[in-house]
């Protein structure tokens, strides 16, 4: 399904090429994209526009990042809001489900989330050792707000979440937060991925687009990811941005041919 259909950019008489974002040349010449696949990705080299292209569309969708209530105190999308300003949007059917998700997004919630437990736990100490005299039953129904939280966040990331690896964390994280008709934008998700869960990554944006009424737009540098079947690839190498075969990407054959032959590689290095 493909919530959103379009994405225009109608740049001010008075933006200034040299200013970020519109320096970046793809962004500058970028005046519409149309999306028709239910999975798009944009690849290309570092700097190239992709990410800022994302954030942008984040701003501009008010989709706001995994772990952040509310867009406007997103402080790490504010670079972008020129850019997301400029954007207008068409959509088949509006959707408000879904996220923005970068791998430092991420790390950040994680952190947040462990010292709210904290928080929790410490609380449920307090109130019993300020009324040790009190009955179980009327101990438990003081400390009830803070055990429900408590178990909430154990049946979402387990008794012990440190006890799995990042990698592992984030696909629960990711997994937790899809909600059938969402649209999630993600920037290099494979960021904290082995190949092995980059390939459950991929299994999961290929059935929540089969099964579950989902659009993902992309950003990733993962010849694994970019293999999810029937997507689109869009290359901001190119000026103007085109689409490209999965076979002519350069991280593709390069990464083919490195593990082909890795000795004409590092002969040079």
């Amino acid at each position: 399904m493909m919530h959103l259909r379009q994405v225009r950019i109608e740049c001010a008489a008075d933006a200034a090429v040299d200013e970020y974002p519109f320096h970046v040349p793809t962004l500058w010449d970028l005046e519409n994209v149309e999306f028709t696949s239910a999975v798009t990705f944009l690849v290309g080299e570092n700097g190239s526009g992709k990410s800022t292209f994302v954030e942008a569309l984040a701003w501009a969708a008010e989709i706001v990042a995994a772990g952040i209530e509310a867009i406007d105190i997103d402080t790490t999308l504010r670079h972008v809001r020129p850019l997301g300003e400029a954007m207008r949007l068409t959509w088949r059917r509006r959707t408000r489900r879904g996220f923005f998700l970068r791998a430092e997004d991420f790390f950040g919630f994680v952190n947040r989330t462990k010292t709210e437990l904290a928080g929790l736990e410490a609380e449920v100490i307090r109130v019993r050792s300020e009324f040790p005299d009190l009955p179980e039953v009327e101990l438990s129904r003081r400390c009830a707000p803070y055990t429900k939280s408590i178990a909430e966040f154990r049946t979402c990331y387990g008794a012990d979440p440190d006890a799995r690896s990042h990698g592992e964390q984030f696909l629960n994280f990711f997994q937790q937060r899809l909600a059938p008709g969402g649209l999630y934008l993600l920037d290099e998700p494979e960021a904290p991925l082995s190949p092995t869960r980059q390939l459950s990554l991929l299994s999961i944006v290929r059935e929540a687009a089969a099964e579950r009424d989902g659009q993902f737009v992309i950003c990733t540098h993962s010849p694994i990811l970019m293999a999810v079947p029937d997507a689109r690839i869009l290359s901001f190498d190119e000026v103007p941005i085109r689409e490209v075969a999965y076979d002519e990407i350069e991280h593709v054959t390069l990464m083919r041919d490195f593990l082909n032959r890795p000795e004409s590689f590092l002969r040079y290095l």
